[in-house]
Order: C-alpha cells, then sequence, then structure tokens
C-alpha cells in the first residue's frame, strides 16, 4: 500500500490549518521556486505534521519545512484515524474549485431519481469515455446523474478539442455528445465556449486522464467504473460521511 508515497507514521491532532503570515509566504516560495520550475504557488498554510507548511501547486499538495530546507512530496497518514490526509486535501481543493463551475458550463445527463451526483472530465474520442456514457441510462437508472466537462487530452486547438467546440455549440448538446461519443460526423460549428476553461481546470486540480470521475465531495472515485462499482462506491463515501 505504501511502496510508492512517502508514509510518515504520525498519529497527528485533526488541528484546522491556519494562515501563514506575508513574510513567510514570500520566504517559502523563494526557497522552493527552483524546485517548482516556476510553478504558481496558490496557498501556503500550516501543515497537520509539526514543523512543516502545506503548500499547494500545480494541482499538487506538497509539505516544506518551517524553515524552507526540505520539501516532502507524497501522502501523509493520520496513523490512529487511518486517514489519508494527503488525499483528504486534494479533495477538498477539486470540490472547491468545481464549485465555481455553474450547470450553465456543464452538460448534464440528470438521474429520474437523484441519489447522487458526479463530475466526468470527459475526451470525445476517449475509448473508455465513449464505454462510460454508452450505459448512461444504467448510471443514471442507479440514481447517478452526471455532469460532464470537457478535457480533450490532445490539448487546446488539437480535433478533441474542435469536436468538443462544435458539440458545446449544437443547439442539443446533449443529443450532439451522444451522436460524437458514437462516432458520428459532427456539424462543425463555433460560438463563445467553456471548452478551454475546463481543460484549463482540469489540468490546475490535476486531471491527468479521462474519464475522470469526482465525487460531490471532491474525491476522485476512478477512471471508467461500471454502474455498478460507481453507486457502490458512491454509497460508501455518502456512509463515511455520515460516520464522520
Amino acid at each position: 500500500m505504501f511502496k510508492r508515497i512517502a508514509f510518515l507514521a504520525l498519529a497527528l491532532a485533526g488541528t484546522q490549518a491556519h494562515a501563514v503570515d506575508d513574510a513567510t509566504q514570500a520566504r517559502i516560495r523563494e526557497s522552493i521556486k527552483e524546485l517548482t520550475q516556476g510553478t504558481q504557488v496558490e496557498s501556503i498554510t500550516e501543515a497537520k505534521i509539526p514543523g512543516f507548511y502545506e503548500v499547494t501547486l500545480g494541482g499538487q499538495v506538497l509539505y516544506v519545512s518551517t524553515d524552507g530546507k526540505y520539501l516532502l512530496s507524497g501522502a501523509l497518514w493520520d496513523v490512529a484515524a487511518k486517514k489519508n490526509l494527503t488525499d483528504a486535501r486534494y479533495a477538498d481543493i477539486r470540490k472547491s474549485a468545481l464549485s465555481g463551475v455553474g450547470e450553465s458550463k456543464r452538460i448534464v445527463f440528470p438521474a429520474k431519481q437523484p441519489k447522487h451526483s458526479v463530475t466526468v472530465f470527459t475526451d470525445i474520442d476517449c475509448g473508455y469515455c465513449r464505454k462510460l456514457h454508452q450505459q448512461m441510462a444504467e448510471y443514471n437508472n442507479a440514481g447517478i446523474t452526471v455532469e460532464y466537462l470537457f478535457f480533450p487530452r490532445a490539448g487546446l486547438g488539437s480535433d478533441s478539442f474542435n469536436k468538443a467546440v462544435s458539440v458545446w455549440c449544437a443547439a442539443d448538446r446533449n443529443e450532439a455528445l451522444t451522436h460524437a461519443k458514437n462516432g458520428d460526423a459532427l456539424e462543425t460549428k463555433t460560438c463563445e465556449n467553456p471548452i478551454t476553461e475546463e481543460f484549463e481546470l482540469g489540468r490546475k486540480i490535476g486531471v491527468a486522464g479521462t474519464p475522470a470521475v469526482i465525487a460531490s465531495d471532491g474525491t476522485q472515485i476512478g477512471g471508467y467504473l461500471t454502474p455498478e462499482q460507481m453507486v457502490a462506491r458512491l454509497d460508501q463515501l455518502k456512509g463515511e460521511a455520515k460516520a464522520n
């Protein structure tokens, strides 16, 4: 379980992170700027591990010693609670970022009797994205509302990007997306659209592949999941949230 992460065997109290003064932030930014290669630092707060600050940048969570000499990249665990604190922080970051994307910038396939909602970063030409979409009725019947954002993996201006724009600019976006996922030719269209914004948002929160399925609490639960797997994972998360 811990072979590929920096495991810190610490049972830590669940204290809240506190803001760091401007002078300290400037010192930490200066100390890590070469290692981070100019990536913009988004936040610096006190970490739950004594003697370290938590730094978020470029979709990553890092830990930097208070003197700026040491940087840790990996998972921080609360042993007593058996909780991956770094994963929880990533979930918070995703939830906060996605909260700023209103329904007007999403293509939504709603469940008739909704129990769960997921945000899915998708690429029209991705095989598993197409497989997921072909099972949309099953996800919806299981009570899962699917809200799509675009993440054309080939990048801005690519063929997949242009297809996403054509879908967005269609009179019926849901229908156009379904046709596109089936490999049907689309009428090329352009209009004001959020595709670039969504792609950059995906990069910011660490989306590395598609589909990227994110629960309402910010937890990334997949990759492609069957309808049965997805509802089971979402039920598990809901149960854990109630227990806490």
